[in-house]
């Protein structure tokens, strides 16, 4: 008798490990499963809240089944990402699966969405741009620009700074230098305090950077400063061979100069090369953007053309006493970056396009005319003078 009581218990210990494991491969099945909602939906996770809530949040917006709030709790706590909930607007896409939603909700692969106030610092200009993100399409639509002295702000401005949810962004264009930053920051209602420590010029990275109303400047800048110093770093590592420049400095300084050379990504790599050739023939850059850094340091933008007194260096020399950054007048790279350059500049400086090029001069396109020779550079130089004249 005792054997067969045995038997059955062991008979139905099998069945409800069978039953157990259905349940959880049917659970882990639904955690993954395509979800209920036909379109993309902006989902707000405010500050302090927790799994618990937001379960009940998405089931009431239709973003997972109702009746299964506790599987993606469940497959929350399994993760392991109960701890890393983030706090703030998230697009959801349409037919978001628990496990996408986890790892949006948690910063993995994370999508925000909603209002977003930038802050962007140009070459010449600071301007704002309110834009709003359109769920249909997934793409952001401006709701209103001005330039950061306007007199006249726009509603939409106003009332996506008064919204909670609103994302804030700082974007600084390649080829500002440290002291347009450092103005751009400090002037503006966004942040707090000012600069304690700048870094050499050229070790800021231009580009996009998220932040709270009230975020210290100085945070902004040790954030961009770090950014860089890691994308200098990596370029390094992959560099060419015989190249021309002693360390990652040099490097940094010649990226400067081609980001203000060209703004076509096309032709970085031929700018390096000429570069990197005329520093292998012992040939001096020669390349105007050093003579205006030269006089300006950076400071602010020559609203004048060059003279043949700036490319003697004796505007340089006037003003600061002495000629540095004039590769027209010194041999081989200026003592530091001309600007703040992008990835993209730093890379084609590391590895730049073989090319028997050493001369090139704007062709009125945007871009260059570039040669091997002096003659041919020479009627490039006239047919460029022809167009300013014609424009003249």
């Amino acid at each position: 008798m005792w054997r067969n009581i045995a038997s059955n218990a062991f008979s139905l210990m099998i069945v409800g490990l069978f039953a157990v494991g259905g349940l959880i491969a049917w659970a882990q099945a639904s955690y993954r499963a395509e979800g209920p909602s036909d379109q993309a939906a902006c989902f707000q996770v405010a500050s302090g809240s927790n799994f618990r809530i937001v379960s009940t949040q998405l089931a009431e917006q239709d973003l997972i089944p109702e009746d299964r709030a506790w599987i993606f709790r469940t497959g929350v706590d399994y993760s392991g990402a109960a701890g890393s909930l983030k706090a703030g607007s998230f697009l959801i896409p349409a037919g978001a699966s628990m496990a996408e939603i986890t790892g949006l909700l948690t910063g993995s692969g994370q999508s925000t969405c909603g209002t977003e106030i930038v802050k962007r610092v140009n070459l010449t200009s600071v301007s704002f741009d309110v834009r709003e993100l359109n769920p249909s399409t997934n793409r952001y639509e401006s709701l209103g620009s001005f330039a950061s002295d306007a007199t006249e702000i726009p509603a939409a401005y106003v009332a996506a700074r008064d919204d909670v949810s609103t994302r804030y962004r700082l974007v600084v264009a390649e080829g500002i230098t440290n002291i347009q930053i450092e103005r751009a920051l400090e002037e503006s209602a966004l942040f707090n305090g000012e600069v304690v420590e700048m870094p050499s010029e050229g070790f800021l990275a231009p580009g996009s950077y998220e932040f709270s109303p009230g975020t210290a400047v100085q945070d902004i800048v040790d954030e961009m400063n770090a950014r860089q110093i890691a994308v200098l770093e990596s370029a390094w590592a992959e560099r060419d061979g015989d190249l021309p420049l002693s360390d990652p400095n040099e490097a940094l300084v010649l990226a400067s100069i081609i980001e203000k050379e060209t703004a076509l990504a096309e032709e970085r790599g031929v700018v390096a090369g000429v570069f990197v050739n005329r520093l292998d023939r012992g040939m001096r850059l020669q390349t105007d953007p050093t003579i205006i850094y030269g006089i300006t340091r950076g400071a602010y933008v020559l609203e004048r053309g060059i003279t043949n007194a700036d490319i003697r260096g004796e505007t340089e020399r006037r003003v600061h006493g002495e000629i540095t950054y004039n590769t027209y007048q010194v041999d081989g790279l200026p003592p530091g970056p001309i600007a703040n350059p992008g990835e993209a500049s730093i890379r084609a400086a590391l590895s730049p396009e073989e090319t028997d090029f050493i001369f090139f001069v704007a062709d009125g396109t945007g871009g260059h005319a570039f040669a091997a020779t002096l003659d041919e550079h020479n009627a490039n130089v006239r047919k460029w003078r022809e167009i300013e004249a014609q424009r003249q």
